[in-house]
């Protein structure tokens, strides 16, 4: 998978955000095999609270900021049929928001990258058509490929009771 990155003040510039991005992705590919799609392409931006919000108003009429916004441009089936010869195609784009990620992880008491991660693989399972609000059955599978993905990165169970 090919990322689009656009990482924006006030990103901390001493981390390489876009290292823990593709790292992040290629955990998820590994444990969600059709995101190892050579045709596949997402992008990722690093945005801040007040950019994240507005996102969240126009696309989800929620006024405020959230962790992370996904919005997928392939319908599950497609992405599953999807041949690995051929044109890009756009998977979707995820947003993070920085100051609403950081209070979390300061909350959770793990590192701003570790809780990045998480929410960048959060970010790639929805856009491959994962949904952990459609039932708890879905929200389980999806944190299990969230922990494993997670593992990967050497980065704990982040829901801490699995």
């Amino acid at each position: 998978m090919d990322l689009d990155l656009s990482i924006e003040a006030p990103w901390p510039a001493s981390t390489d955000w876009a290292d823990l991005a593709i790292r992040a992705a290629e955990a998820a590919a590994e444990v969600v095999p059709e995101l190892d799609n050579p045709r596949l392409a997402a992008s990722l931006l690093f945005a801040d609270d007040a950019e994240v919000r507005v996102l969240n108003r126009e696309w989800r009429a929620k006024d405020k900021p959230t962790n992370v916004l996904s919005f997928p441009m392939l319908e599950r089936d497609a992405l599953l049929a999807l041949a690995p010869d051929g044109p890009p195609e756009l998977l979707g784009d995820i947003a993070l928001a920085l100051e609403t990620c950081a209070r979390e992880a300061k909350e959770k008491g793990v590192s701003l990258e570790d809780h990045a991660a998480h929410l960048i693989v959060h970010g790639l399972l929805h856009l491959a058509g994962h949904d952990h609000e459609t039932s708890p059955e879905d929200a389980a599978v999806m944190e299990k490929l969230e922990i494993k993905a997670l593992a990967l990165l050497g980065i704990a169970d982040p829901y801490g009771d699995h």
